[in-house]
């Protein structure tokens, strides 16, 4: 049971110690960001994560009924 324990541990300290070599060894060194917003590929084409895009339509002005009725009347001319 022991033996089992000080095993993972030691697996565990040297994934972290790899995954962690570039922050650890290199003057400036971070993580790299995994997140959907900071792909350059995705901010080219317009895609934005699930949150983001909740925030942004949650902050956007909704319509009134006169733009509505604006906008019917306009169609029908």
């Amino acid at each position: 049971m022991l033996n089992t324990i000080l095993i993972t541990l030691l697996i565990v300290a040297i994934s972290l110690g790899l995954l962690g070599l570039k922050v650890f060894f290199v003057r400036g060194g971070k993580f790299p960001n995994g997140h959907v917003s900071g792909n350059p590929i995705f901010k080219e084409r317009g895609i934005s994560c699930a949150q983001s895009q909740d925030r942004e339509a949650r902050n956007k002005p909704r319509f009134s009924f006169r733009d509505v009725e604006q906008t019917l009347n306009d169609s029908m001319n």
